[in-house]
Order: structure tokens, then C-alpha cells, then sequence
């Protein structure tokens, strides 16, 4: 009886195979990904030639009138002579800077508010019943429309354009926080309570951070309704500006001057919009890459 036992013994030890540590394989950079990457920028810069190309083509040809909708040669002339001789209202990098200063401060003045009231209203139900009819009547009206009423409550200066361009944010980052709030996980809010967390801990480490990917989503778009607010409350009347500028060029009928002001507000959104994805990957980086990386 010991024989055997000690032969299967013997043959087990013998056959069991020998595990030896494997390297872990080196993988090499993501090449379709890059490739991907070099295609759609090569798409990009060839849609972009194409559009302008065209668009000088048939303003040479006479196929499009260069009186309503300009030429890209003399809009590029137009922001050179911008750049180097001035505008009208002065310095071109001064009319920047105006618009972006109340750009910014719109900006950052309405998504303060609507974070404060998005998550006040989501988490007191009675708040939100209140005063939701009255949110939701504000909210249905064009905003653009208190621009004038702007005007005359706050006159001509930087008030006024901060102020619109507050109204326009608002609702936005409001309506995201809101629905944020709305969409943390209650079961998750209830476990904290039993374990005794107070309310401030509750809003703070579970409710922020589940409206955190809503309000962030929501940047992309505040700032645009930002820009439009402060280049609209220019238009009505201001003294500097992009929108000033813009005001004067069409009462001169310079259609390049239009187009120029607004490729410059368009590179300037291009800027902001990459500035806002780089803190949306820098805040929101626990998520999936799949879902973090929206590839626009």
C-alpha cells in the first residue's frame, strides 16, 4: 500500500510543470489611434482650405458678390491692418481684452450661481416646488431681450455686458447642477446617513461630485451663451469692444470688418473651449476614458 502511494507521489511531483515568471510584453504607442488622430486633423485642415479656397474663388469669379459676404484675402487684410494700425475704438488687443473681461466675469459670476442654486433646489424639495414655476417662466423668455433693459438700468460701462451675460449662463449650469443633484445615487445618500454623516458631509462628498460630470458638461456651452452676452450687450451700445467693433463695421457696410470680428471671436471661443476640456480632464479623471474622451 505505502508503494504506490509514494510512486503516485513521486509521478505527481515529476509531472507537475515548472511555472516560471513571464516578462509582462512591452506594448508599443497606440498607432491606429495616432493615425486616426493625424486623419482627422488632415480632414480638418482640408475641409477649412476648401471652405475658404471656395469661398475666394467664387468672390473672384464673381459667382459670389464680395459686397454682402466679403473675400477671404481682404478679411485677413482686414484683421492685419486691425493688428498693426488699430481700430476705430483703438487697439485691437484692447477690444480683446474688454470682451474677455466680461466674458470671463459673466462666466464665472453665472456658473457660481447656478451651482449654488442647482444644488440648493435639487436637494430641498419645497425650495424647488416653490420656486420652480417662476424658474421655469424666466427661463422660456429669450434672454437676449433683457439686453437693452441692461442698458439703460446700468448704462454703457462693463455692467451692463457682465450682466447679460450672467442671465445667459445661469440657466444652463443651473438646469445641469439641478438634474445632477437629481440623478445621485440614493442608495449610496442613504447608507452615508445610517453611518452618520451630516447633511454638509452628504452634499459635499456625494451629491458635488455626482452633479460634478453634469456641471462640467455644461461649461462647453456657458461660455459660448457668455461670449454671445457680452458681444450682444456691445452691440446695443457700449464704447469698446468686439461687438462695438462689429456695430461699426456694419454702419459702414465693411463686410470684411464683420467677418474679421468674427473669426476673432471664433478663434477666442476655439481657445476657451480647450482651455475648458483640459479642466474637464483634469477634474473628471476617475472616469472611463471611453466616456472622458468625447473626441470633439
Amino acid at each position: 500500500m505505502n508503494a504506490p502511494r509514494s510512486n503516485l507521489l513521486a509521478e505527481g511531483t515529476y509531472n507537475t510543470p515548472t511555472i516560471t515568471p513571464v516578462d509582462e510584453p512591452v506594448y508599443a504607442p497606440n498607432t491606429a489611434a495616432r493615425r486616426r488622430r493625424t486623419l482627422v486633423n488632415a480632414l480638418r485642415a482640408l475641409l477649412l482650405v476648401v471652405i475658404l479656397g471656395g469661398w475666394e474663388l467664387g468672390a473672384r469669379v464673381g459667382f459670389i458678390d464680395p459686397f454682402f459676404w466679403g473675400q477671404p484675402s481682404k478679411i485677413w487684410g482686414q484683421i492685419v491692418t486691425w493688428a498693426t494700425k488699430g481700430t476705430a475704438q483703438g487697439p485691437l488687443w484692447v477690444q480683446i481684452a474688454v470682451t474677455m473681461e466680461e466674458t470671463v466675469l459673466g462666466f464665472l459670476i453665472g456658473v457660481v450661481l447656478g451651482i449654488i442654486f442647482g444644488i440648493a433646489l435639487g436637494r430641498v424639495r419645497l425650495l424647488a416646488d416653490v420656486l420652480g414655476p417662476y424658474i421655469k417662466a424666466v427661463n422660456s423668455i429669450p434672454r437676449v431681450v433683457l439686453g437693452p433693459i441692461f442698458v439703460i438700468a446700468f448704462g454703457l460701462g462693463i455692467t451692463s455686458k457682465i450682466a447679460l451675460a450672467v442671465v445667459l449662463v445661469f440657466f444652463v449650469v443651473f438646469f445641469n447642477a439641478f438634474q445632477g443633484v437629481r440623478e445621485a445615487d440614493r442608495n449610496l445618500i442613504a447608507n452615508a446617513r445610517i453611518l452618520g454623516a451630516s447633511p454638509r458631509q452628504v452634499s459635499i462628498q456625494i451629491i458635488l461630485p455626482s452633479a460634478l460630470t453634469w456641471i462640467i458638461a455644461s461649461l462647453h456651452t456657458a461660455f459660448g451663451f457668455a461670449l454671445v452676452g457680452a458681444v450682444v450687450g456691445e452691440f446695443l451700445g457700449a464704447y469698446q469692444g468686439l461687438g462695438t467693433m462689429v456695430q461699426t463695421a456694419q454702419g459702414t457696410f465693411n463686410t470684411e470688418g464683420v467677418f474679421a470680428a468674427m473669426f476673432i471671436l471664433a478663434a477666442v471661443a476655439l481657445i476657451a473651449e480647450a482651455l475648458v476640456t483640459a479642466l474637464e480632464k483634469r477634474l473628471i479623471s476617475w472616469r472611463p476614458a471611453q466616456l472622458a474622451d468625447t473626441g470633439l
